[in-house]
């Protein structure tokens, strides 16, 4: 009998509401939202309202210092409310048994791999007993086949494509807690992303660890490209990739990038550091020589491509020239959009154990020096889009101005910037979720402002696009 069927048999009236709090990545997300699927079919009602739940689970991040105590303050805040607790997601993997020690509202933990066995931990949870749900290593990712319920609205949702990680970069701790990389099958992705097309999402989101890595662990070889071109057949207007590590930008690759219309050209580079020995240092010796080639070889096959990047400072053993190739790599690089992070030295990683550690004020200070250098460029990189009409992706309205807020194909949900529309023209009832053709006339280092076009010009392209 399934984890469904067996809650099925016990249901009764008394079955407590669940509410959900979701921190970290996307990734956690779509666990998440696995999560309350699995649920909702078993009968049990979710509330959006943590005051008014019986209990609540919380999917938690343990990526770095400063995620781990935003997920602790969170379960201490809602433990002192009283709750009743399942601990779900990183930290829950990677310190189960002092979080069962310390909290003794957390009637359950529930690992990275065993987020599919939440109605079954439910249903023991009801019945009295404590548990520990958490696989020694994680080995599950979810399919097309497992229930979900989006949580982003109708119009954008992320498809994981694969799990986990085989690298082994010095400072990250992903690997232990997530597993090593599995990847689910083309057919599985898409049979995914249709299911999504037919719920109105028009912006879908790959991820994964390592999204460039996609398949090299179920075909042989990495097979990102034929995916890309077998989403094209999907009718979901947008496509975007997060997550492509630059080596496996192959030609291949980018040609799907140009050739399959729906898929953007938008890239995230998450390329951590541009100086050979600090790369070196971090595990990751096969991109020191292929930083610049990449991105010419990109910005060469995709004139119109927008490059995000995130980088680290202050990494063990930093010297200040490393640091300043770095500041001259991000100035001649003009990325569209970059995140900087401080050294954060995880337990259990190599480098929280190399020596010449980098003064906490020191690398805060290089981080604040690469953030004043990319603002203008972000700015002038966003401000060369003016007079550009561009598709927009409507997600809210603000009853106060009236305006529509959302994002043209240059930005990610959450990440990056937004778009401002000014109110309709004639009345056109535009609403979150549609996606409207709009000229930029200003924009920041941040956002770009834009009026909608003609309304009979508008009107005829939300007809073709509906």
């Amino acid at each position: 009998m399934s984890d469904i069927q067996r809650t099925r048999t016990n249901l009764n009236t008394s079955k407590p509401s669940v509410a959900f709090v979701h921190l970290g990545c996307e990734k956690n997300l779509v666990d998440t939202e696995h999560m309350i699927g699995l649920l909702d079919e078993a009968g049990y009602s979710i509330s959006t309202d943590e005051s008014e739940a019986a209990l609540v689970v919380v999917n938690t991040c343990s990526f770095i210092q400063e995620a781990r105590e935003e997920s602790v303050r969170t379960l201490v805040r809602l433990a002192d409310q009283g709750k009743e607790l399942i601990i779900a997601g990183c930290l829950a993997q990677h310190f189960q048994n002092q979080l069962m020690e310390s909290l003794p509202e957390a009637k359950a933990i529930v690992g990275t791999g065993d987020y599919h066995h939440i109605v079954e931990v439910l249903h023991r949870v009801e019945a009295g007993e404590r548990i520990n749900q958490v696989s020694s290593k994680p080995n599950f990712v979810g399919d097309e086949n497992l229930p979900r319920r989006i949580s982003t609205g109708n119009s954008v949702a992320y498809l994981k494509v694969a799990e986990g990680c085989n690298y082994r970069c010095a400072f990250c701790i992903i690997p232990s807690l997530r597993g090593d990389q599995r990847s689910r099958k083309i057919e599985s992705i898409v049979a995914e992303a249709k299911q999504l097309a037919l719920q109105g999402v028009k912006e879908l989101i790959l991820i994964s660890q390592i999204t460039t890595n996609y398949g090299s662990d179920v075909y042989g070889e990495p097979r990102l490209a034929e995916l890309l071109r077998a989403l094209g057949e999907v009718n979901i207007p947008w496509i975007r990739v997060h997550y492509a590590y630059p080596t496996g930008l192959t030609n291949e690759v980018l040609s799907a990038y140009r050739d399959v219309p729906n898929i953007l050209p938008y890239l995230d580079l998450p390329l951590q550091h541009s100086h050979p020995d600090v790369l070196k240092s971090m595990n990751r010796p096969w991109q020191s020589d292929v930083n610049n080639i990449i991105l010419d070889r990109i910005r060469d096959q995709l004139p119109d491509a927008v490059l995000r990047t995130t980088l680290i400072v202050g990494f063990p053993g930093e010297t200040e020239k490393q640091f300043n190739h770095l500041v001259s790599f991000l100035q001649e690089q003009s990325f569209d959009h970059v995140g900087v992070f401080t050294f954060s030295p995880e337990e259990g990683t190599p480098a929280a154990q190399l020596p010449n550690q980098v003064p906490i004020a020191i690398a805060q200070a290089r981080k604040d020096k690469l953030m004043m250098i990319q603002q203008p460029i972000s700015e002038a990189r966003n401000r060369a889009w003016i007079g550009r009409t561009v598709d927009v992706l409507v997600e809210k309205n603000n009853p106060d101005t009236g305006e529509m807020v959302g994002r043209c194909s240059r930005f990610s949900p959450e990440v990056d910037g937004e778009v401002f529309i000014q109110p309709s023209l004639n009345g056109l009832d535009v609403k979150p979720g549609m996606m409207v053709p709009a000229k930029i006339v200003g924009a920041d280092m941040y956002d770009m402002r834009a009026e909608l076009v003609g309304a009979q010009d508008m009107v005829s392209s939300l007809r073709k696009m509906s």
